[in-house]
């Protein structure tokens, strides 16, 4: 096959967009333009790499195989550009990484702490629930990933950073919110929200109250700790959570954190990246970075602060 860059960028907006004339207008280009370079794309590989069903476009196997080639080429060119960067000596490229949502809450903290000093490092960051984090992971589609539980049987490198503590949340007026001391077996009696199957969280939660021979009354199952954090407000049942995902609703006395004997259950937060990548100079700068900060609680990673960029004897 003799397909250039230039069909592989065009194929790959459009198998995102699974629309040709969106495909055009990302690219500024004629929509006829694009139905050339793919049609080209096509006739290279002698195989359909999309189907029209009704007005809905599809990719065909041959299409979704040429698709993760395509993002894992597009991986390596950025690579490629990166080394070539450092080798300058430029402190510049992108920082590629993935967070679990419940990291939302902090990690870009470290983030703008990291970046600040550095305004030619561009940051391309993604939220994602556990599946999708893990499957960017497999695909190699980042560079680095920060999580709660890293997984068994995925060959990466998971170095633990933070403390991560859980704890029962609940409206400020319910029953057990001026209790000391309660005990968790008293729990089995409340009404719980809580995490998608999969979830660290849950499988955190489930771990700790079958460790104490407690049941759970999954009142309802919700995939976002924000909807969960709304719903416990609402007083719709009380909830299992990242202390860091609640910060700023106990300040402001939207929620309160039970006196649970054994709890907070402390957890750490993992930076992950997969044991056969080779990480750009700047994702190799902000994992070092962040073991650097083990000692700081992630709700004080505010004040900048300096990180070496490695350098080409690094």
């Amino acid at each position: 096959m003799h397909f250039t860059l230039r069909q592989l960028q065009v194929f790959e907006a459009v198998a995102r967009h699974l629309s040709f004339s969106r495909a055009a207008r990302e690219l500024h280009l004629s929509q006829p333009a694009v139905s050339m370079q793919v049609k080209q794309l096509e006739g290279q590989a002698g195989l359909p790499l999309f189907e029209q069903v009704g007005k809905r476009l599809y990719l065909t196997e041959a299409g979704g195989a040429l698709c993760r080639q395509a993002h894992a080429i597009q991986r390596q060119i950025e690579e490629t550009a990166q080394t070539l960067a450092a080798l300058k000596g430029v402190n510049q490229g992108t920082l590629d990484i993935t967070l679990i949502s419940t990291a939302k809450y902090f990690a870009p903290r470290y983030l703008a702490r990291f970046c600040a000093p550095y305004p030619g490092v561009k940051l391309k960051l993604t939220v994602s629930n556990r599946a999708g984090l893990l499957q960017r992971l497999r695909d190699n589609e980042t560079d680095l990933a920060i999580m709660g539980h890293p997984p068994e049987g995925l060959d990466i490198v998971a170095e633990p950073f933070a403390r991560n503590p859980h704890a029962i949340i609940a409206p400020p007026d319910h029953p057990l919110a001026r209790a000391r001391r309660v005990p968790l077996r008293r729990l089995a009696e409340e009404n719980f929200l809580i995490r998608e199957p999969g979830s660290g969280t849950r499988l955190l939660m489930e771990r700790v109250f079958r460790a104490h021979g407690v049941s759970v009354n999954a009142m309802m199952e919700i995939s976002s700790d924000e909807t969960i954090k709304q719903a416990t407000m609402a007083g719709m049942g009380i909830a299992f959570l990242s202390l860091h995902t609640v910060e700023l609703e106990r300040q402001t006395g939207r929620l309160a954190v039970l006196d649970v004997v054994g709890m907070p259950v402390m957890r750490d937060w993992y930076i992950v990246h997969r044991k056969d990548k080779r990480l750009p100079p700047v994702a190799s700068a902000f994992r070092e970075f962040l073991l650097s900060q083990t000692n700081e609680a992630p709700e004080r990673a505010s004040a900048p602060a300096k990180a070496k960029i490695p350098s080409r004897r690094s």
